[in-house]
């Protein structure tokens, strides 16, 4: 059970370490947050240090190549989207004279018809009319609704969405659905993620009318209002397919063509439809362990987290007409998927399963209690974890082991990383533990509160170790959203998270690939969850602004080479524990000078374990300004090694500190990095020139240890 409170998220606040005081664009809103593939639409900005100057006008980009903005001017753009964008969602940034901003989701469109909400539009007698299968961008009214009216004929089945969250909006969204004399017929909130949506049949010919607001009506929040009679999942099963075999899908949903057939299950107060789809997982998704979507995924829970950041797996989008459904994740897996059989719910009558068990389960109502049972092999270590979050399904659960005495044996919940600004904390269970041999064992999986219905899937693994890693990065900018720029002869860094599978503890070295010219970065070694990547440039290296790809590369315990890609993250919200994927690591270099740059004397240097040895990082002052201290204090550290913080003294180029390797830390290579902490005078706008604490990294350098002398 994840406990999100603000208190909780206050701590965070006051527990990290404050971000440096450089000018940091930071991209807050995007609208309209999206437009149909092959038009062209003016959009607006807002953010601070967007910077907006003639000289040097901000630009908008994306992470397709079909999206293209112009600017037209201060925080305006002309956007153009080619008809060969597929529809799904894109990443945005700024870059202005400070650098690349965090990003903003933008979606786009096929085949609906896409509407600007027009004021005033705030009750029933001013409602914006609205056509079937169209989009309205709209923005919140502070202590108001907004409100649309459209005709239906009697039995037409329709959906009507609101996306806010999903495209990095902070509105909490309520809909409500009336009958021309203003009946409620249906309301909605909270369904994917803090978004609401509706499913309705029009009992009679004649005009409906749509209402929305922020739940604590706040006003000037974007969103996007879809209505449309075209085929809409809900929910698919099961969540976990084989790779490489065709696999049939159960989905159900709504407009599934003639086909479908209406099934008990409801969406409020209308029968879902199902149908049934083949999907075949590609090979590579599973053997890199890569996670492809068309869609962001920031909508599996109420606030937005990296939830799939640990999923080995893809979206899946059907197609059931003219235009491709809305797509719904699936884990893939090279072993072979079992579904649940009902009845299962009784721990006598357990559902058999053989090792290794992949399990596509779901509680089908209310008070399900799913209970399964194997019987190990051999003795040893056993891997346990529940898919529920990472796979957008909403329940919360837990799972408990017990013996054949039922005396339970352990108990597993919330599982993943929050650290800095990577929220990959989630409510699905993971665990191991130790079993004897011959011996047989049950398993219950249940949610925290005993909800049921489609939506609650999961998937049950259960296995022997398979130790392997997930290693993810996200800007330094820290708690709040970010982006990462370098400064001509400066650095910057970005956190490393590592999830280890299965018990995995090698050391990981991770590589850039695609850095620009002037850029540079060396292999980082590390075998913990947390350390960082650091990038510096040449004093002369050129503007440029794009993605680089970081690799992580390791071995198992059988020799054999792990390469996974380091999965690229950004923060969402200030003032939210919130973190999401990105398709790209974007970084920007700026002919901006840094103010100043921290390098050891010496990349690479051998000390054996037990020893100490001292080491000198130089001090460069491009800034004839800048004379003060620079406090320089560890900023990755491996456990074990001990060093301590030092100052190179106001007008000092150099200062010296004693790295100590105690006797009991492995051998092998590790890396380091320091962070450079002084008071730098910074022309502001409002205050003219002021001293401002600026935090750079130094240059890493790689520790060799070696094994201490045999006494």
């Amino acid at each position: 059970m994840r406990l999100q409170s603000i208190a909780a998220f206050a701590v965070l606040l006051t527990t990290t370490a404050a971000p440096a005081d450089l000018p940091s664009p930071r991209l807050d809103r995007l609208v309209p947050l999206g437009a149909a593939a092959g038009s062209t639409i003016e959009v607006e900005v807002t953010g601070p240090d967007l910077e907006v100057t003639e000289s040097q006008p901000p630009r908008l980009i994306f992470d397709h190549p079909g999206i293209t903005a112009k600017h037209i001017q201060d925080r305006k753009f002309s956007v153009t989207v080619a008809a060969s964008v597929p529809a799904g969602t894109y990443d945005a940034w700024i870059v202005s004279k400070h650098g690349i901003s965090s990003p903003r989701l933008f979606a786009v469109s096929h085949g609906l018809t896409e509407l600007a909400e027009v004021e005033p539009n705030d009750d029933a007698a001013t409602a914006q009319e609205l056509p079937l299968n169209a989009v309205i961008n709209g923005i919140s009214d502070g202590n108001k609704d907004d409100r649309y009216r459209l005709r239906l004929g009697a039995g037409q089945r329709i959906v009507i969405v609101c996306e806010a969250q999903k495209l990095d909006s902070p509105l909490d969204a309520t809909l409500i659905l009336t009958d021309s004399r203003g009946k409620q017929l249906a309301v909605s909130s909270d369904v994917a993620g803090r978004d609401p949506r509706i499913a309705f049949i029009a009992p009679a010919a004649g005009e409906y009318q749509i209402t929305i607001a922020d739940l604590t009506y706040r006003g000037g929040l974007p969103y996007r209002l879809t209505v449309t009679d075209r085929p809409w999942i809900d929910n698919l099963f099961p969540r976990a397919v084989q790779i490489g075999v065709p696999s049939s899908v159960t989905l159900s949903g709504h407009n599934l063509g003639p086909e479908a057939k209406s099934i008990p299950a409801r969406h409020g107060e209308i029968h879902f439809e199902t149908t049934d789809a083949t999907v075949t997982a590609p090979p590579e998704l599973f053997n890199r362990r890569l996670y492809e979507f068309a869609e962001h995924p920031t909508d599996h829970s109420v606030l937005p987290t990296a939830a799939t950041c640990t999923l080995t797996g893809m979206q899946f989008r059907a197609k059931l007409g003219a235009y491709p459904a809305n797509p719904l994740p699936l884990l893939v897996t090279d072993q072979t998927v079992t579904r649940e059989v009902e009845p299962n719910d009784d721990r006598e009558k357990p559902q058999s399963l053989t090792l290794p068990a992949i399990v596509a389960g779901r509680f089908d109502h209310e008070r399900d209690a799913d209970w399964y049972e194997f019987t190990t092999s051999e003795a040893g270590v056993y891997c346990l974890e529940v898919y529920c979050e990472r796979i957008a399904g909403r329940a919360d659960p837990y799972l408990v082991i017990v013996d054949e005495k039922n005396n339970r044996v352990a108990e597993f919940d919330d599982y993943g990383h929050r650290i800095n600004a990577f929220d990959g904390h989630l409510r699905d269970p993971s665990g191991t533990l130790n079993l004897s041999a011959k011996s047989r064992y049950r398993v219950l999986v249940q949610d925290r509160y005993r909800r049921g219905g489609p939506a609650n899937a999961y998937v049950l693994s259960i296995r022997r170790p398979r130790p392997d890693f997930y290693a993810a990065a996200i800007h330094a900018q820290n708690p709040g959203p970010g982006g990462t720029t370098l400064r001509r002869g400066g650095a910057v860094y970005l956190d490393l998270i590592v999830h280890h599978v299965d018990g995995f503890r090698g050391p990981i070295t991770v590589t850039a690939e695609g850095l620009p010219k002037g850029v540079h970065a060396v292999p980082n070694t590390s075998s913990d969850v947390r350390t960082t990547f650091t990038l510096w440039c040449d004093p002369d290296a050129p503007e440029w602004v794009g993605s680089i790809r970081l690799l992580a590369r390791s071995r198992n315990e059988a020799g054999e080479e792990l390469i996974r890609e380091v999965r690229p993250y950004t923060r969402v919200s200030p003032n939210e524990p919130s973190s999401r994927p990105t398709r790209h690591q974007m970084i920007a270099v700026l002919a901006e000078v840094a103010p100043f740059a921290l390098r050891p004397s010496t990349q690479q240097m051998t000390i054996v374990a037990g020893q100490s040895k001292q080491v000198t990082f130089l001090c460069q002052r491009p800034n004839p300004e800048f004379t003060g201290p620079v406090t320089v204090i560890p900023l990755t550290v491996p456990g074990g090694f001990k060093l301590n913080e030092f100052t190179i003294p106001a007008g000092k180029t150099e200062g010296t500190v004693t790295l100590e390797i105690p006797a009991s830390v492995p051998p092998g290579d590790y890396t380091l990095s320091m962070l450079g902490q002084g008071q730098v005078p910074i022309m502001t706008r409002d205050r003219g020139k002021q001293q401002q604490l600026v935090s750079l990294p130094s240059q890493p350098f790689t520790v060799t240890v070696q094994p201490a002398a045999a006494k």
